[in-house]
């Protein structure tokens, strides 16, 4: 018998197969464990409504809006997210808290025996405690993030009440496809009969792979994009236009640039939900205003320190890092100072291609099997122009890079969620 929260993670992190570790070896390509878990526990995710959010890039942020909504209209709402950043119980929240660490030790206790019979990964487990999490605390309703593709993730055995898809762009493709019309169709396999679907934006090389599966499962289907957008202004608060010539100003507090392309995607499906959980204007704007206050969001360009400015941010393929470099042009400063590590299996010469080459770099690794050397990460940051040392700590090149900075400086941590996740200061 498992007596406390810590000999539970222990347990299982040393017996089940973590993606974030290990990386494919934690790959499971069927549902089929998943749905040994749920009959086990009397399908527990067949007890509360849910709305299933996919994407490469912004399904986090997203996810974590549309929760902190339907909190502000009243609705009890469970929220399930990976990786955590700090804590385990940070993947489950019921209205903004984190699942009880008695809860994950009686979850444990519970399952170990089906655990040791049918090998689970740590994802697929952690799934199904969400779902038992969600109606032992009698949820309405539960926003669930995909954790990687969709069709053959462990979250798609619900049937949501809607799909969101955030955007379509180059993330695992040893796992999901070597086109970005195959990664959509993984993405796509989200998407139930019937159900509504909203798609962040229009993409043209993937936008008939999801119009042609809606239309496969007479599924209702929205591109937000038709119908919102959004950016912020001059005054650093976000402007979201609907095509019907309507203006929400919100003070947002999520300020990176990206945000731009997931809030018309939010927008889009509380117009959707809207009926069904009683949503007003004020739910929405207070919704997103509150977001880190109602739902614990961390890491999305989040500001950690003045003079210098420190920023870090879990944006960690090409796609993502794009837009922190865009998001870094807005930022004013003297001098730019980036520490940066990243996993072996991301696309690292596309991110180091788009990182500008007059930053002082500083290259470090995370703890886990999966991160790449940081004197590796150097060697192949100098062949893109990029000029640094190679300080494998995290909060070790961190304090280097407050050494030589200025009070007029900025200092960007990231690369990679797990870099992010060993800051100290986080």
């Amino acid at each position: 018998m498992i007596a406390s929260y810590a000999e539970a993670l222990n347990y299982l992190y040393e017996n089940l197969p973590m993606f974030q570790k290990v990386g494919a070896a934690a790959f499971r390509k069927d549902l089929i464990n998943t749905r040994r878990l749920c009959e086990a526990l009397g399908h527990p995710e067949q007890q509360f409504l849910s709305i299933h959010v996919g994407g490469t890039n912004g399904k986090g942020s997203t996810s974590h809006m549309l929760a902190s909504i339907l909190q502000e209209a009243g609705q009890k709402t469970g929220l399930y997210t990976s990786p955590h950043l700090k804590s385990f119980t940070e993947r489950i929240r019921v209205n903004g808290n984190e699942v009880d660490e008695t809860f994950v030790v009686s979850f444990v206790n519970r399952v170990r025996p089906l655990i040791e019979e049918i090998r689970p990964s740590f994802f697929e487990i952690t799934v199904a405690m969400a779902f038992e999490a969600f109606a032992t605390q009698g949820v309405d309703v539960a926003v669930i993030e995909v954790g990687m593709g969709g069709r053959l993730d462990s979250t798609n055995v619900i049937t949501p009440v809607l799909s969101v898809i955030t955007n379509i762009s180059w993330d695992h493709q040893d796992f999901l496809g070597n086109t970005l019309a195959e990664i959509a169709v993984e993405k796509a396999g989200i998407i139930k009969p019937k159900v509504p679907v909203v798609i962040g934006e229009r993409q043209p090389e993937v936008e008939e792979v999801f119009i042609n599966r809606a239309a496969e499962l007479d599924s209702p289907l929205f591109f937000a994009s038709d119908y919102y957008a959004a950016d912020f202004d001059a005054h650093e608060a976000l402007l979201v236009r609907g095509v019907d010539g309507n203006h929400t100003r919100v003070r947002f507090p999520l300020k990176g640039s990206y945000q731009r392309r997931n809030v018309p995607t939010v927008m889009k499906a509380c117009d959707v939900l809207g009926a069904q959980f009683h949503l007003q204007s004020e739910h929405i704007t207070r919704g997103l205003e509150q977001v880190v206050a109602n739902t614990g969001l961390k890491g999305r360009w989040q500001k950690l320190g003045d003079e210098p400015t420190i920023i870090c941010d879990t944006g960690h393929n090409v796609d993502g890092m794009s837009e922190i470099v865009r998001s870094l042009a807005r930022e004013r400063y003297r001098k730019l100072f980036i520490v940066i590590g990243m996993v072996k299996d991301k696309d690292t010469s596309g991110v180091l291609s788009l990182l500008p080459k007059e930053a002082t770099y500083y290259f470090c690794q995370a703890k886990l099997p999966r991160a790449l050397d940081a004197a590796e990460l150097k060697r192949q940051a100098s062949l893109f122009g990029l000029r640094g040392q190679a300080i494998p700590d995290v909060n070790e090149a961190l304090k280097a890079a407050l050494q030589n900075a200025g009070s007029d400086d900025l200092i960007f941590i990231g690369g990679s969620t797990f870099v992010v996740a060993e800051i100290e200061q986080l």
